[in-house]
């Protein structure tokens, strides 16, 4: 026979209950590689925070937009290294970059603006008279071709072998009025790298400036480094390249790197040697087919933010568009400048101007921090619900526990599936949803008791009393969780991890809600055991005495309540 309309079943809903939870913990448990336990952010696991400074060709603020784009380039770079947990947001004219674990060395390179270009190397010579080690050729090919491939390479004894960055090579000191002097050497050399007599018609007039750039450009690091727009594609360049041992003269861009499809980084077992591998797009893969079948036993420079990265010899044309580039790197530094390469040029320079790292010691001590306050939170709760509401409160605490099986399989699922990390402000969000759920109970348990104080049984208040209180609980969730939404739209940082935890807490209070507490509460309505039915067991004593006082004190249906004279 079919149940009465309105009527509740318990056991469906606390069946439906158990599925979602094994279902979670399934999840949890057989999916994955990670450990079942929820993603710690920097605040609680430590790491490295790392703030880029924007800095503007004209000297004033940067346009919102490129600052926008230049996060977005970054968080793309963020998520193709692998580093996990990390966010990439704005602060002002500042990208903050924030990264937990043991993983903020990678977080110190991802500013790097990555302006690449291919220039015709006119000539070149050494800063200073060392001898350089040999570097092995730069192949056009695949890195398991062998030597003799065709393809770019360079010959042993070249002098513009190799490449590297500006990394290596010692700065000199400063002297009394070294600020100033930087700045005219900044100046002199930016100058010079961008001079149109560089490439003058008249040979007298090149050379002259050539001797000249050649002669003022001493590739210190302090005044060579990329400056911002020291880099025209359209003029020639005075640049600096090998570990700044070696200048470089060099023509106008005639390939930009944004013509680049895909770089990675290898390992060339035939040279031992890492190298990064670059393909380049439909366009780009004819200009250089083009350039390297009119240019052979000619050098070609790879100029990374006015750097050049190589400058191998030609050997033969190059038409299917792979091209390796070689400069004596090391393992993480084929992989940086593979990774910069590929995710895009940032339309902004940055510099680092802070990089912070919290111990795993202090990120423990947060967390146990954290842990204490939500333990001695749900301690009070309990407290207050055993005083107040005796087996209703036993109910509320198996609610609350259940609740944060929820979560907690919510959270670690988030963590793999999104990346969210869990921080100090994620735990206060949670400490504070402890009082939300258990505001739901004391508005369903507080509308029963007015249910029994009109006269009422237990049994029959549960179903009024229920019908009555979810309008208030939506309503209470719904402003909760409203709150949470608008503050996480309009936040950043930290604060959004708070706001998060608060709004996912605030929707599986509703599941619990549903699916848990009412239906165990209409359980204990029905059963017929006598502890549970007592009304002091349940906290229900005084209002079920004055209930009765109430009823007694109506008059009986169809009789006047008359007093006697």
């Amino acid at each position: 026979m079919a149940a009465p309309a309105g009527h509740l079943r318990p056991g469906r809903y606390l069946a439906f209950f158990a599925l979602i939870v094994v279902a979670l913990y399934a999840l949890v448990f057989f999916t994955g590689s990670g450990k079942p336990t929820p993603k710690l952010g920097i605040d609680l696991q430590g790491g490295t925070r790392v703030t880029l400074s924007a800095r503007n060709p004209d000297g004033g603020d940067p346009p919102r937009e490129s600052l926008e784009q230049a996060r977005s380039i970054i968080e793309r770079r963020v998520n193709g290294i692998g580093v996990s947990g990390t966010e990439v947001v704005l602060d002002g004219s500042n990208v903050v970059i924030t990264v937990p674990g043991e993983q903020g060395d990678q977080a110190k390179t991802l500013g790097k603006t990555a302006k690449l270009g291919f220039r015709k190397v006119v000539t070149s010579q050494p800063v200073t008279p060392v001898q350089q080690p040999t570097a092995p050729p730069a192949s056009g090919t695949p890195s398991s071709a062998p030597p003799s491939s065709p393809g770019v390479s360079a010959p042993p004894s070249s002098p513009a072998n190799g490449g590297g960055g500006a990394a290596g090579a010692p700065q000199q000191q400063p002297g009394a009025d070294s600020d100033e002097q930087t700045k005219k050497d900044i100046e002199n050399a930016r100058n010079l790298r961008q001079n149109p007599d560089l490439l003058s018609t008249d040979q007298a007039k090149q050379a002259a400036a050539a001797e000249k750039a050649f002669a003022a450009l001493n590739c210190d690091p302090k005044v060579s480094d990329p400056l911002v727009g020291n880099d025209l594609t359209d003029k020639p360049l005075v640049a600096c390249g090998d570990k700044n041992t070696m200048k470089y003269l060099l023509e106008p861009e005639f390939l930009p790197g944004t013509e680049i499809s895909d770089a990675s980084s290898g390992y060339d077992t035939q040279n031992s040697q890492w190298v990064v591998n670059l393909n380049f797009k439909s366009d780009g893969s004819r200009i250089w087919g083009d350039f390297t079948s009119k240019n052979t036993q000619k050098q070609a420079a790879f100029v990374l933010d006015t750097q050049v990265v190589s400058a191998p010899t030609i050997q033969s044309a190059i038409l299917g568009g792979q091209t390796q580039i070689t400069g004596r790197f090391s393992q993480t530094e084929a992989k940086d400048l593979a990774d910069v390469l590929k995710y895009g040029s940032l339309p902004l320079s940055f510099e680092s101007s802070d990089a912070t790292t919290v111990s795993a010691t202090l990120g423990l001590a947060s967390l146990q921090a954290g842990l204490i306050a939500g333990g001695l939170g749900l301690l009070i709760v309990f407290i207050y619900c055993l005083f107040y509401y005796r087996l209703l409160g036993v109910l509320t605490i198996l609610s609350l526990a259940l609740s944060f099986s929820l979560v907690y399989a919510v959270l670690v699922l988030l963590g793999r599936w999104i990346g969210y990390t869990l921080d100090l402000a994620g735990v206060a969000g949670l400490i504070i949803a402890i009082g939300i759920t258990a505001d739901s109970f004391v508005i369903y348990f507080e509308r029963l008791k007015d249910e029994i104080r009109e006269g009422r049984t237990f049994r029959s208040a549960v179903p009024r009393g229920w019908s009555r209180a979810q309008r208030t609980i939506l309503a209470s969730d719904a402003v909760s969780f409203l709150a949470a939404a608008i503050l996480y739209w309009l936040a950043v940082g930290e604060v959004k991890g708070f706001a998060f935890t608060l709004g996912m807490s605030t929707v599986l209070d509703l599941v619990v809600v549903y699916l848990v507490t009412h239906p165990l509460v209409s359980m204990v309505s029905r059963s017929k055991s006598k502890f549970l039915s007592n009304p002091k067991n349940l906290g229900l004593g005084a209002v079920q005495q004055v209930g009765s006082e109430r009823k007694a004190a109506r008059p009986a249906a169809g009789r006047p309540n008359v007093k006697e004279a």
